[in-house]
């Protein structure tokens, strides 16, 4: 019955990271111990403090439709996380509370992109931002940065992307995929671009902004000239292992908040009241409060670079932030392992699925076709296990 169904839905494709996640969700249902190292979600539980705001939420009678764009107490504690954490000032009207990140991003894409307008994803990228630009009837312009470069985009490298249909550039930093972090220096480097280009709107996506281990977080809109033409995304998934709250928010010019706000307004309204006071609470703490969750990913990553270096054949460089690492496994292609054929990544990734039951993402999805991502956002135990069946496979 495909055919009833509208071509955007039949071209849209499945999230690549949701799609291993239920595939694995499978072969567990068959009996078979997967180690999932596929989904960005931190194995921690939502802190007390915040599960406690969120009791106190329903003792209190929150349980009635919220203002579209959020709470003005939200909004508040937004615009006070900006300040402290980010030296970025934002009254209310610049703020749009979201159902998460990912539709805080759709809304900013949906109001801004016309049919045939380019957007530029500096690669690799999250999987769903071509996807969101696509839906928008955009043009995903891809940028690649290999693991040579850290998988940073250059200034240059920018510069050669742009063209009179340039309507949007969309990154993350710390990068979902690779755990990049792009620096002060680096961001001052694109902003001298785009001054030669003041119609482009550049969405930052800081999401992992305090899963950061090389010290101090650059925001975009704080960079000189920057700020009327940047859209900052942020949430609470990460940080906070608050994924299933489905909490994200942006701190954008007016115009751009207000036409988010209508889009919103017609899709979901206003986010969930409980989550919404919860988070309240979650932003007003200081960060010292998720540190703990900090200091194991530094660990962890230590501990999974220290492993697959221990394999050969992965070539990794070291994250600055986030929680994967994002291995080139092109030396693998072309070899048969186990009786499966390995061409490319997605086949790579299905052999350590189906073969030492682990779980990990095709860096396809990502744009990076010669990667897979591995995250760490699992127990010292679990990485030791997956990455000694990875071993075993692959010796």
């Amino acid at each position: 019955m495909n055919q009833h169904l509208s071509d955007r839905i039949n071209n849209l494709p499945t999230s690549a990271t949701l799609a291993m996640a239920a595939k694995a969700r499978e072969l567990r249902e068959q009996g078979k111990d997967i180690i999932g190292l596929s989904l960005g979600e931190p194995d921690f539980n939502t802190p007390d403090f915040v599960k406690e705001a969120a009791i106190q939420a329903i003792k209190d009678n929150y349980n009635s439709y919220t203002p579209v764009d959020g709470y003005v107490e939200l909004k508040d504690a937004i615009i006070t996380k900006f300040k402290r954490d980010n030296n970025l000032t934002y009254d209310r009207s610049q703020i749009v509370v979201s159902t998460g990140a990912k539709q805080s991003i759709a809304n900013v894409a949906m109001v801004l992109v016309n049919k045939g307008d380019e957007c530029i994803l500096p690669a690799p990228y999250w999987v769903s931002y071509s996807a969101i630009v696509e839906l928008a009837e955009g043009v995903p312009v891809e940028v690649r940065a290999g693991v040579e470069q850290n998988f940073k985009m250059t200034a240059q490298q920018l510069r050669d992307a742009i063209t009179p249909k340039t309507k949007m550039i969309l990154f993350s930093s710390p990068n979902n995929p690779s755990g990049a972090v792009f620096s002060r220096e680096e961001l001052e480097s694109f902003a001298e671009v785009l001054n030669d280009h003041p119609d482009i709107i550049v969405v930052s996506d800081e999401i992992y902004e305090h899963i950061n281990y090389r010290g101090g977080h650059a925001s975009m809109a704080s960079i000189d000239g920057m700020y009327d033409r940047t859209v900052t995304i942020n949430g609470v998934s990460k940080a906070f292992a608050m994924t299933g709250w489905r909490v994200g928010y942006i701190g954008a010019p007016t115009w751009i908040a207000r036409a988010c706000n209508k889009m919103q307004g017609q899709i979901t309204s206003g986010t969930n009241c409980i989550a919404q006071r919860a988070v309240i609470t979650a932003l007003e703490a200081p960060v010292s409060k998720i540190q703990y969750m900090i200091d194991a990913f530094t660990e962890r990553r230590s501990l999974i670079l220290g492993l697959l270096n221990d394999i050969g054949g992965f070539v990794t460089d070291e994250p600055d932030g986030a929680f994967y690492v994002f291995p080139d496994v092109s030396a693998f292609f072309g070899r048969e392992i186990k009786g499966h054929k390995i061409y490319n990544a997605t086949d790579f990734s299905m052999l350590l699925l189906e073969e030492a039951l682990v779980a990990t993402v095709s860096g396809d999805a990502f744009g990076a076709p010669n990667c897979i991502r591995i995250s760490y956002a699992a127990s010292t135990e679990q990485i030791k296990e997956a990455l000694k069946r990875i071993k075993e496979v692959l010796s």
